[in-house]
């Protein structure tokens, strides 16, 4: 397979995907005959959005008769806590037991190849390539590419080609996707927020689903021992007011040391960013979370002045204005040095 885009790319131009991309993705799934070998992979280190468009779109298959249907994403086959309760997770595969020469693999909320790391190769050696995101700075590497910048998750495009198919959202996709709708939302909190995004949470709960359940299991529990991991990075973040322009920066680091201290893993990390970000002194805020030893995953956000994914996209990685993140190597004052940098050169561009 090579990796060609099947039209202009919309999202480069700041639009959804075109017709003729919906009309490409629909036939490429209805081109899959029952014993045809379908790959779904999310991007490195999961969260909600990618783990949850994944599986519903999987369970969306499953009824539409496809049933070689097998998920995974790259790194150690670990679903973080929160979403151990997700519907479809009998999809999930270890990456090296994943298919190695499926007939059509299908990317979800990958902003770029990196980000699927060693299934990258699964891109050429499957029959087709379909990618569904919502990253403005998804170049477009798929046969087909429905990325569209303007919705409010991954989750979003999932829900629009399922309908297209023909898939009746059962309770079980559905709670897939709200999960999905609800983490990249920030539980309906952020700027992507639209009308359209409570109509379709309207449609999701219009299931049965359950809200407070999930948002109790998704965002309102954690181990005692991470509430301690917290504290103590917390009390090592740093602001520095004169950085982005005089915007402001602040940020904090977790090591794998603080981690074993605590006896966490890695996942729980993802929402130290939220504590992080409502410094009121600081636009820009980042956690340096150690992957392994000089590896360092980073998670941006922005409040609006500052385009972070301009400074993800430049050190490798991607995102959106608002939220974005890379992978960093060398050492955290190498990685924070890098991020300052990249901070002044998207302010002068």
């Amino acid at each position: 397979m090579t990796s060609t885009a099947s039209a202009p790319l919309a999202g480069a131009a700041g639009l959804g995907p075109a017709e003729a991309d919906w009309a490409a993705a629909e036939a490429l799934v209805r081109a899959l005959p029952p014993t045809g070998r379908t790959l779904l992979i999310c991007h490195v280190n999961p969260d909600g959005d990618a783990l949850g468009s994944m599986l519903g779109f999987g369970l969306g298959l499953r009824q539409l008769g496809v049933r070689d249907v097998q998920a995974t994403f790259p790194g150690p086959p670990e679903v973080p806590e929160p979403f151990r309760g997700l519907p479809g997770l009998d999809l999930l595969v270890p990456a090296d037991a994943a298919e190695p020469a499926p007939d059509l693999v299908i990317c979800f909320d990958a902003a770029s190849v990196s980000r699927l790391g060693d299934l990258a190769g699964r891109l050429s050696t499957a029959g087709a390539a379909l990618v569904l995101d919502h990253h403005a700075s998804n170049p477009g590497f798929g046969t087909v590419n429905l990325v569209d910048p303007g919705a409010a998750a991954t989750s979003v495009v999932a829900e629009q080609l399922l309908a297209r198919l023909g898939v009746v959202v059962d309770s079980a996709i559905a709670e897939c996707l709200y999960v999905a709708l609800t983490t990249d939302t920030g539980s309906f909190r952020f700027e992507a927020t639209t009308p359209a995004v409570h109509q379709m949470a309207a449609r999701l709960l219009a299931t049965g689903i359950s809200p407070g359940d999930i948002s109790r299991r998704v965002f309102d529990t954690r181990p005692f021992g991470a509430v301690r991991l917290f504290g103590e990075v917390l009390g090592r973040a740093r602001l520095e007011s004169s950085a982005a322009g005089g915007r402001g920066l602040v940020w904090t680091f977790a090591t794998l040391d603080d981690l074993a201290r605590h006896d966490q893993r890695p996942y729980v990390l993802e929402a130290l960013i939220d504590s992080v970000r409502c410094t009121a002194e600081a636009d820009v805020s980042c956690v340096v979370k150690q992957t392994r030893p000089a590896e360092w995953a980073v998670s941006m956000r922005s409040k609006g002045a500052v385009d972070v994914s301009r400074v993800a996209v430049a050190l490798g990685g991607g995102g959106h204005t608002f939220a974005a993140g890379f992978t960093g190597r060398g050492s955290v004052e190498q990685v924070v040095d890098s991020i300052r940098g990249q901070l002044d050169a998207a302010l002068i561009g």
